[in-house]
């Protein structure tokens, strides 16, 4: 049992999943599970509401899990809103892993997080996370980069969630972290607020095809964002004024007041996708059949002709030489009526 582990291995290393592959020990992260979630309980007391719409999916799908970033606590309880069955795989800044000498970085990296560079497109971060999704992984992400009312950065509303979800051939699952950002207020004492993590409805990026191609990904990332927002506040989706709280991005709730979207139970959409990978299952093994068939019929085919031709040999020599045994018969008569005359 090694204490530390290169970065960039545990990085690409599966953790839950359906890999058979040589995961991240496990070890440390049921142990922070059971400290930080214990002391989380003690203090926080908190609660995970919907949690079944997470479990809907183990075993059957990679999940894009999206929430609202409101305190540096909402990665804690995201990653303990998932054990202990199933394991959050954190996105985060790759500023991070270098704190504190890179011990938080070995501690994020035994946990299953991974860096991503931000404010751009960072193509190593978007094939990991895609390849984690399609060994049935969960992938958490804050898609609005910062921490809300914290520092100078305004919120922004980024498409990479959406385009790895699409990628990765899974659903996005919106959660949020109510009361974090009680914990810790400018001016105020640390608190200890009660904490409820809930989970709403998967949205699935195809439901956005009816929008122009060039606007679909970050029509659904704000999609889910909205969701975010709503469960958060305790409120109908449509109430949530997007406007206000991203006032640089693009409001799609016109299109989505004209083309409304179907909502989707987890339960349900799960069941889809098993008979969907099924169906897909079954078509291979008839296609392998039907090519298996082909190649017999084809070596039948290349066959057959060599053995017609061997029993032409056959007759033709066969042929040959009945006539050169009347032929010989025949010289033999010829010599014979010679001799008696």
């Amino acid at each position: 049992m090694s204490l530390f582990l290169p970065y960039e291995a545990m990085w690409d290393r599966p953790l839950g999943g359906n890999s058979t592959e040589k995961q991240i020990p496990h070890w440390f992260g049921n142990l922070a599970w059971i400290v930080i979630g214990g002391l989380c309980k003690l203090l926080f007391r908190y609660r995970v509401d919907n949690r079944e719409a997470l479990r809907a999916f183990k075993g059957v799908s990679g999940v894009v899990v999206v929430a609202n970033h409101t305190s540096f606590l909402d990665v804690v309880f995201m990653y303990l809103s998932a054990r202990p069955s199933q394991w959050i795989r954190l996105m985060g800044r790759d500023s991070l892993f270098d704190n504190a000498h890179g011990l938080l970085g070995q501690a994020l990296s035994r946990v299953g997080a991974f860096p991503v560079k931000r404010d751009s497109a960072d193509r190593k971060a978007i094939k990991r996370a895609t390849a984690m999704l399609k060994r049935q992984e969960l992938v958490g992400i804050l898609p609005e980069g910062t921490r809300r009312g914290k520092g100078t950065k305004t919120p922004e509303i980024h498409g990479g969630a959406s385009f790895i979800a699409r990628m990765g051939h899974a659903p996005i699952l919106p959660m949020t972290v109510r009361n974090a950002e009680e914990v810790k207020q400018k001016g105020r004492g640390l608190r200890f607020p009660k904490i409820t993590i809930e989970y709403g409805n998967p949205i699935l990026v195809g439901d956005f095809d009816f929008l122009p191609k060039d606007d679909r990904l970050e029509a659904c990332t704000w999609y889910a964002m909205r969701e975010c927002f709503a469960l958060s506040l305790r409120i109908p989706a449509e109430e949530v004024k997007m406007n206000e709280l991203f006032p640089d991005a693009r409001d799609f709730s016109q299109e989505f007041a004209l083309h409304p979207l179907p909502v989707h139970e987890a339960s349900t959409l799960a069941a889809q996708i098993i008979e969907e990978n099924a169906r897909k299952e079954a078509a291979q093994q008839e296609r392998a059949r039907n090519s298996e068939g082909e190649e017999a019929a084809s070596t039948s085919v290349s066959v057959s002709p060599s053995a017609s031709t061997a029993a032409d040999v056959s007759t033709g020599s066969a042929t040959q030489a009945s006539g050169v045994a009347v032929a010989e018969d025949a010289s033999s008569a010829s010599i014979s009526a010679k001799d008696e005359n």
